[in-house]
């Protein structure tokens, strides 16, 4: 398979449009990608994905390697042929997981020891161990370095091990990759909100070498401003030849803004657990179709979007569904929030490729469809 490549087509100040080239298919960047943690994008079929304009998905390590196991995707063909998604796959490494399950497990040099939340049993998770999953196993794209990720607030004493500790990690993970032409690894930038660490983190990770770079230890309670602050030095301490990916962000105001600042990927799982809980996403803000003021709203979500859920259906309707507890509210409100996300990052690319950002970003911000 052909090598990864990252070409950048246009700049609008920090903000960057281009494509992420994979040997399963091109990525246009800035992109969102839908999350399919345990390798299903919840409520949705891999059809429905694609057909919201994804280019890429992301699987998790952690949760995979618990059920069905890695080694029996493994022996089923692979995370593609298993979950039937032909396109680029992105793996998250279970360092997230590790942090958010602290009460249950454990975190050394060697890596992290847990209980699995389903049945109590004890696993390993070391640098090595989660490259071979990821690459070797789940077969991913994109394979993320295990990094030892800390909530928000931290002391500088506890971000700085936890950052130090992931660079060494990374460094580890570099070397148990190897060379691999089909797959391209990711290091993952710690330090919480200092600056300094920050700079460090940087360092360490350009003195290892990856072929793309993630910003962790954000979107882990900070708050939008803070948030922002940092992203306003982050990405530019990271090479502007690679993309740069800020997982687990987020809010559609959260995504333009690190975007105009130099960010290329994003994740989440907010427009899927919105529509799993009546919430549908709109250019006006999020709006709960619980709510009995759309018992009687004949018009649809959102007409100018190229999704059935989105334009063919009443907000009436929907509210029936949702209150009337059908399974089908959940994959409807899913499919028009993920249909809304990949139509507010196409506007996205094409206001970046026309140098017009900042009329997007303020319009987005007054609670209107951006023009592009």
């Amino acid at each position: 398979m052909a090598a990864f490549a990252f070409d950048l087509g246009a700049v609008d100040g920090q903000a960057r449009a281009g494509v992420l080239h994979t040997p399963r298919g091109d990525i246009a960047t800035p992109a969102f990608m839908p999350v399919g943690t345990a390798g299903a994008v919840k409520a949705l079929t891999m059809d429905q994905v694609k057909a919201s304009g994804a280019d890429v998905i992301l699987g998790n390590t952690f949760h995979l390697m618990l059920r069905p196991g890695a080694e029996r995707v493994a022996r089923l063909g692979g995370l593609h042929r298993f979950c039937g998604w032909p396109g680029p796959i992105l793996t998250d490494s279970g360092g997230f997981q590790v942090m958010s399950l602290a009460n249950i497990s454990t975190v050394s040099e060697e890596g992290a020891s847990f209980a699995s939340p389903i049945d109590g049993s004890r696993h390993e998770l070391s640098p090595e161990r989660s490259i071979a999953i990821q690459a070797d196993l789940l077969g991913a794209d994109i394979v993320m370095q295990l990094d030892q990720c800390v909530a928000w607030p931290a002391s500088r004493a506890v971000a700085g091990e936890a950052m130090r500790l992931s660079a060494r990690w990374g460094a580890r993970c570099k070397t148990a990759f190897g060379e691999r032409e089909g797959q391209a690894l990711f290091g993952i930038q710690q330090g919480s909100t200092d600056e300094a660490l920050r700079r460090e983190s940087s360092q360490r990770l350009l003195e290892t070498g990856f072929d793309g770079y993630a910003i962790g230890g954000l979107a882990v309670g900070e708050g939008h401003g803070a948030m922002c602050e940092a992203l306003d030095y982050v990405p530019g301490l990271l090479p502007a030849d690679r993309p740069r990916y800020l997982m687990g962000v987020g809010k559609p105001l959260d995504i333009v803004e690190a975007a105009a600042r130099g960010v290329d990927m994003f994740d989440c799982v907010l427009p899927t657990r919105s529509g799993r809980h009546g919430q549908a996403w709109t250019w006006e803000g999020p709006i709960n179709l619980k709510s009995a003021r759309f018992a009687d709203d004949d018009a649809p979500l959102a007409p100018d979007i190229a999704c059935p859920a989105s334009r063919d259906y009443s907000r009436a309707y929907l509210h029936h569904l949702v209150k009337s507890g059908e399974i089908l509210a959940q994959v409807m409100l899913s499919w028009h929030n993920l249909a809304f996300y990949q139509t507010l990052m196409e506007g996205l690319r094409a206001a970046i490729r026309a140098g017009r950002l900042a009329s997007f970003r303020a319009q987005l911000r007054a609670g209107r469809r951006p023009d592009a």
